[in-house]
C-alpha cells in the first residue's frame, strides 16, 4: 500500500521560514517525479514545485520562485520543500504527490499518489 506522509507544517510569522518533508513508502518510486501542491480555503489545489528523480529537473510556480526550494533526500523516496520569506498568501494545506512517470507535470490530475497534507499558516 502506497503511503505518503508529510511533516513540518505549522504557524509562522510573515517573513519566516518552514521546511516541509514527505516520505513515500509501499512500493518502488525509482525514476518517478515528486511534487508539492497547496490548497487554500475556497480555492483549487495549485502547483507549487516538482522535481525529477535525479533532481536535475525542477519546476516552480511563479508565485514561489526565488523563495521556495524543492529537493530530494538521499533515499530518493523523500522530498523536501524549504520555504523562506513566507507571505500571508502562502497559507494553505500543502500536499506531497508522486507521479507514475519520469516527466514533470503541473496539474493535480497528472499525479497518482497523494499525502494527507500538512497545514501551513502564515500570520502577520
Amino acid at each position: 500500500q502506497v503511503q505518503l506522509v508529510e511533516s513540518g507544517g505549522g504557524l509562522v510569522q510573515a517573513g519566516g521560514s518552514l521546511r516541509l518533508s514527505c516520505a513515500a513508502s509501499g512500493r518502488s518510486f525509482s525514476g518517478y517525479a515528486m511534487a508539492w501542491f497547496r490548497q487554500a480555503p475556497g480555492k483549487e489545489r495549485e502547483f507549487v514545485a516538482s522535481i525529477s528523480w535525479s533532481g536535475g529537473n525542477i519546476y516552480y510556480a511563479d508565485s514561489v520562485k526565488g523563495r521556495f526550494t524543492i529537493s530530494r533526500g538521499n533515499a530518493k523516496n523523500t522530498v523536501h520543500l524549504q520555504m523562506n520569506s513566507l507571505k500571508l498568501e502562502d497559507t494553505a494545506v500543502y500536499y506531497c504527490a508522486v507521479r507514475n512517470d519520469y516527466g514533470l507535470a503541473y496539474y493535480p490530475i497528472e499525479y497518482d499518489y497523494w499525502g494527507q497534507g500538512t497545514q501551513v499558516t502564515v500570520s502577520s
